[in-house]
């Protein structure tokens, strides 16, 4: 057993299994550097305070300094022998670096409550930042691929089955919107994230005459928080993080599940680069999306973060609560977990390829997705929906009953049918690219909306 931390007042040392217990610096070891930023700033901002003398100040700004190009060479190995938490990780390095007594000082007028809060916000501004970058090279990949295959057309389905045709670029805008919309509720997790809490120390602030201020304009803030008690005891930056990252999981999850039902033997709409497919240690024909599953796996480990830190806040009393400790796992997993997916599906649409022979062939063979056609035909013949919707429908009946496509009924009995129907009319409506180029509502799958919304996107990407 070592000495008790902060143990003065104790009669007792922990024992082994309660310091193991209590520390955490095998986790927030990855705050090292964010811990170092935010002493060097505290301890400038104690010199210029007069708190502690303007020599002892720049001494202590060199050793962290010190310490902190030794970590970026990577001289500095983390060693949690005797070692609790970062905090007094670089306590027990400034040591090596200066004298105990100038060392001891740099504690003052802050607590490890507001220490940790610091170095966590500080790290998810980065991390975020990087998310929403990635997300951004997603969508130009993605985007890329529009414009590159811009006349291709596929069936979009709904329950799993054929509905209507469409063109492939207008899913992949599809795909690049729902991304924008990821991307703004990580930016906006960010405005939350950026509030100084140093400071507030253990839960009240300080007697001492502390300049916060300063220390948020040393460290990039834009702000400093407004409640010492809310700012060492709230986490809900980090429930909004987490929530964001849930909510992008989800739809990487089910953009991973399109591509890889495109991409099996039985659809082969798509074809992904073997560069991100595996095989199976006993069939040596397979060739799986592996990549994609885990992204689609990833969503559950996202919502499970959430939940584990929800349900770690919800009873905690204001202000600081050792459970907290428990926080940064999930938020680490998942912030590192998002960007790793985010590089995966970039690499997989960055190296896509259509099968265009293949969807010429479906589209060809599988007329009843121009079902919609027909009735809005007959709408625009002065036809009601509902006698347009009853009359396609028979026709698809017949179809079925007699084993045949749209295009194999004879003029006489689609007369039968309807009178305003014949094999010249039919054979237009369940043209594919006529189908698409009917589409006249804003924001629809037709060429020109499809356009507009791909100069949409390069200008917003831009």
């Amino acid at each position: 057993m070592s000495k008790k931390l902060y143990g003065t007042v104790f009669a007792k040392k922990n024992t082994k299994e309660v310091e193991d217990f209590v520390a955490s610096i095998d986790v927030d070891y990855k705050l090292l550097g964010y811990d170092i930023l935010g002493s060097i700033a505290h301890a400038k901002m104690l010199g210029e305070r007069k708190i502690i003398s303007k020599k002892d100040s720049q001494s202590l700004v060199k050793g962290l300094k010190n310490i902190l190009k030794k970590m970026e060479s990577g001289k500095i190995s983390m060693t949690s022998e005797g070692v609790e938490d970062v905090h007094t990780y670089v306590n027990l390095l400034l040591n090596k670096e200066v004298s105990k007594k100038v060392a001891d000082k740099l504690h003052t007028a802050r607590s490890r409550n507001d220490q940790v809060v610091l170095d966590t916000r500080m790290y998810c501004l980065d991390a975020v930042q990087e998310v929403a970058l990635k997300i951004i090279d997603l969508q130009k990949a993605i985007l890329k691929q529009a414009e590159k295959n811009i006349s291709v057309i596929m069936p979009v389905y709904t329950h799993l089955q054929p509905a209507q045709a469409i063109l492939a670029s207008h899913l992949f805008c599809a795909y690049v919107e729902t991304l924008q919309k990821d991307k703004l509720r990580m930016m906006h997790a960010v405005s939350n994230t950026d509030e100084m809490p140093l400071g507030s120390c253990a839960a009240r602030g300080t007697t001492l005459e502390i300049d916060r201020n300063f220390v948020a304009k040393e460290l990039g803030f834009s702000k400093v928080s407004s409640n010492s008690i809310e700012s060492v005891s709230s986490r809900d930056y980090i429930l909004e993080i987490l929530s964001a990252i849930n909510i992008l999981a989800i739809n990487l999850s089910r953009i991973a599940e399109d591509l890889i039902i495109y991409s099996t033997y039985e659809f082969s709409f798509i074809e992904i680069d073997e560069a991100y497919l595996t095989g199976s240690s006993m069939m040596p024909n397979k060739r799986n999306a592996d990549t994609l599953e885990l992204v689609r796996g990833f969503a559950s480990k996202a919502l499970g973060a959430l939940t584990q830190v929800s349900g770690l806040l919800k009873g905690l009393p204001h202000a600081y609560n050792r459970d907290m400790q428990f926080d940064k796992e999930a938020l680490f997993e998942s912030l590192e977990g998002i960007i790793a997916c985010l590089k995966i599906i970039e690499g997989v649409f960055n190296s896509l390829k259509f099968n265009k022979k293949k969807l010429e062939i479906y589209l060809a063979e599988n007329d009843f997705i121009f079902a919609t056609d027909l009735a809005e035909y007959l709408v625009k013949k002065g036809v009601s929906y509902r006698d347009a919707h009853d009359i396609t429908g028979k026709m698809i009946r017949f179809c079925l009953d007699k084993k045949l496509m749209i295009k194999d009924i004879s003029d006489t009995e689609l007369k039968k049918i309807c009178k305003y129907f014949n094999k010249k009319v039919l054979d237009k409506l369940t043209d594919a690219s006529s189908s698409v180029k009917a589409v006249k509502s804003e924001g629809g799958t037709s060429p020109v909306s499809v356009k507009k919304q791909i100069g949409h996107w390069r200008k917003v990407l831009k």
